[in-house]
């Protein structure tokens, strides 16, 4: 019983690594360093209410901690803590007795934000900090929500944004819709065929809205699916997977050669190799039906030249296998795991990734071959 109950007052946060701790009590530092020098006066200045606030230390440490939190994307925390600031003016403008006017301030400013979608912890230390000055509010007023509050969390949320940047995170967090932008939280929600309003139900229905956002869970979710596919399918790796007797074309092979070597074997796919088997890009049957498409509304411009281009059987000659290829598709090693190239084939929208060794291909996995090594798993799983 006591055991139990010990776990449950113990940290549930996972270890953070020594460095990612260190470069966000950095960006601490320098955030709230550069905004006392640059912008705030060392001194309470009630003449300017330029001035530093406490509320701002604990803003920081969601700004430069936890960046990714929905609690510190910049609308919750700026709009957050002035909005508590204005409701906090406003009760101390009215109510004189100090033990209300604090509980009143909070309550209300907590109640504000909710409603306006800027939940920011930090915004009910504003509201207190505003309640337990009033000397302050009386010269301010609500030029208090203005300077110092929105101004000092514009401010740090700008230095924030940058020194995301210089450290190589992203902040703002990107909540974008899935279809302007194929990145990976948009690849998991279509893998899943789950919309972000109904990843954000999901949120909304496990009262968890405030502590992700739904590009986050589709990011996490995707991940899961790859650690549960790496559990049951064991040491499957590309190696095991591929196809390495292949039927490769060379830079300079003609686009009639190269269909008809599509029609004759059914590909998807076709590598493009160099001499010694060096890679140079991947062919998909899209290309072909593209420059083709592409030929035709040529064609279209000329009935005579039209004629010509169908009565030859060199249709299509000009255009090679260089022409063609994509060289900018997903690659993968032999010791690649089976659930990673599912997620390649997948986000990069391919029917087939390459298998290389130094620069050389080795073999290629289609989907074809990513489906039968599961159907086999499973099938001597099931046996």
């Amino acid at each position: 019983m006591l055991k139990p109950l010990m776990r449950s007052l113990g940290p549930v946060v996972a270890r953070a690594p020594l460095a990612e701790a260190a470069r966000a009590g950095a960006g601490a530092l320098c955030g709230l360093g550069l905004v006392g020098l640059l912008l705030l006066s060392p001194g309470v200045d009630l003449a300017t209410g330029l001035y530093l606030v406490a509320p701002f230390g604990a803003t920081s440490v969601l700004l430069f901690a936890v960046p990714n939190s929905p609690l510190a994307q910049p609308w919750s925390a700026v709009v957050g803590n002035t909005v508590a600031a204005l409701v906090a003016v406003a009760v101390c403008l009215c109510v004189a007795d100090p033990v209300l006017r604090i509980a009143l301030a909070v309550g209300l400013a907590i109640t504000a934000t909710m409603l306006c979608r800027a939940v920011h912890p930090p915004a009910g230390a504003v509201a207190m900090t505003a309640a337990m000055s009033p000397e302050a509010i009386d010269r301010l007023g609500f030029w208090f929500a203005l300077t110092p509050i929105a101004s000092g969390t514009l401010a740090l949320v700008a230095l924030a944004s940058l020194y995301a940047r210089l450290t190589g995170r992203h902040y703002p967090a990107r909540q974008v819709p899935p279809q302007a932008l194929p990145d990976r939280a948009a690849a998991s929600e279509a893998r899943l065929s789950l919309s972000e309003p109904e990843l954000t139900a999901i949120l909304e229905r496990y009262r968890q809205s405030f502590n992700i956002g739904a590009a986050d869970l589709a990011r996490l979710i995707g991940a899961a699916e790859r650690q549960v596919l790496d559990k049951q399918s064991g040491p499957l790796t590309a190696g095991g997977i591929m196809s390495s007797d292949l039927i490769t074309v060379g830079p300079e092979t003609g686009m009639a050669d190269v269909a008809d070597l599509f029609r004759r074997h059914r590909f998807t796919s076709l590598p493009v190799v160099g001499p010694g088997a060096r890679f140079y890009g991947v062919i998909f049957q899209i290309h072909l039906i593209e420059r083709a498409r592409e030929d035709a509304l040529r064609l279209e411009r000329s009935l005579l030249a039209a004629f010509r281009r169908l009565l030859s059987p060199s249709t299509g000659a000009g255009a090679t296998a260089a022409d063609l290829m994509s060289v900018a598709g997903p690659r993968a090693v032999a010791g690649t795991p089976a659930s990673v190239l599912l997620g390649l084939m997948a986000e990069q929208e391919v029917d087939a990734v390459p298998v290389l060794e130094r620069g050389r291909i080795i073999g290629i996995v289609t989907r074809t071959d990513m489906m039968a090594a599961l159907v086999h798993r499973a099938a001597v799983g099931g046996g």
